[in-house]
């Protein structure tokens, strides 16, 4: 008897979540749906940069709230694959935040394998913020340029995640730590010596200290070194920076990456989101190298 093989979709979604600090204008313009993650404060529940932002995160967290936050409801992942449904799309390429330090992509996973209607590939990105964020407006990119299905599911999402590398320096350990979400990055008596620790993610997707320095001047120096050491002799790639509160400082940033690293494909800035505001504070600087060869 002959096996018919199932048709690969011909329109393909990509979804994602709110940590992956797309701006709304960003993502609708590259046709990415991104589902807020829920944030738990003293005075309600809100929805990650639907009606609560990383301001009003620092906000809270210089009164001395220290606000929680929760998966996506279960009912908006599902809303989001509707939509995608009824927008005419056939397959969708979710890339969610990463498992080591949320739920968000396991839920998404089982929510997936529930429908019949749409053929649904969901991966943990093993990062967050603008390590998710350059993945998907790549993955963009690629479907703009005609790429299939197959090609993007079996070889290019994989390549992406695995050769893509955030750093972030971190002002203050202290919401990491009352969060518990301190994962491996090393919790230092620095405060009055300044030393600012600056983070990625570990193998399994939870935070690791990578570095250390003293005073925000050599915190930049620090980022650009990890950047151009993890693009090595690569030269096709995309550049990322990210701020949490630091606008100025990271225009700045940009400019120092621009100059280290100048044979870009793209390069790519944003902002925190609300989620991983309420672990790491304001203050924040982040880099990121994405190597495509």
């Amino acid at each position: 008897m002959e096996m018919i093989t199932p048709m690969a979709p011909r329109k393909i979604a990509l979804l994602t979540d709110s940590t992956a600090d797309l701006t709304t204008q960003v993502a609708e313009e590259n046709h990415i749906h991104v589902v807020p993650l829920r944030i738990r404060c003293a005075d309600g529940e809100y929805s990650d940069g639907v009606d609560i932002h990383a301001a009003d995160i620092y906000a809270r967290l210089r009164a001395g709230e220290l606000p929680k936050t929760s998966l996506p409801a279960g009912e908006d992942i599902t809303a989001a694959f509707d939509r995608i449904r009824d927008e005419g799309y056939d397959g969708v390429i979710a890339v969610m935040l990463s498992g080591g330090l949320s739920g968000t992509y396991n839920m998404t996973r089982l929510l997936a394998e529930e429908r019949r209607d749409l053929e649904i590939k969901v991966y943990d990105s093993v990062s967050g913020s603008l390590g998710i964020g350059v993945t998907m407006l790549q993955l963009a990119e690629d479907l703009r340029a005609g790429a299939s299905w197959r090609e993007l599911t079996h070889k290019r999402v994989p390549q992406l995640i695995k050769n893509t590398f955030p750093f972030f320096s971190v002002d203050t350990l202290e919401y990491l730590q009352r969060g518990g979400r301190i994962g491996k990055v090393t919790a230092m008596a620095g405060t009055m010596l300044q030393i600012k620790p600056l983070i990625t993610f570990a193998a399994d997707g939870q935070l690791q200290s990578i570095a250390k320095v003293r005073g925000r001047k050599q915190v930049m120096d620090k980022l650009i070194d990890l950047v151009v050491k993890a693009c090595g002799n690569h030269k096709k790639y995309n550049l990322a920076v990210a701020n949490g509160g630091a606008p100025e400082e990271m225009a700045v940033l940009k400019e120092k990456l621009k100059a280290a690293l100048p044979y870009y494909d793209h390069i790519w800035d944003g902002e925190l989101d609300g989620t991983l505001s309420v672990y790491i504070g304001d203050g924040v600087l982040g880099t990121c190298v994405q190597v495509l060869d």
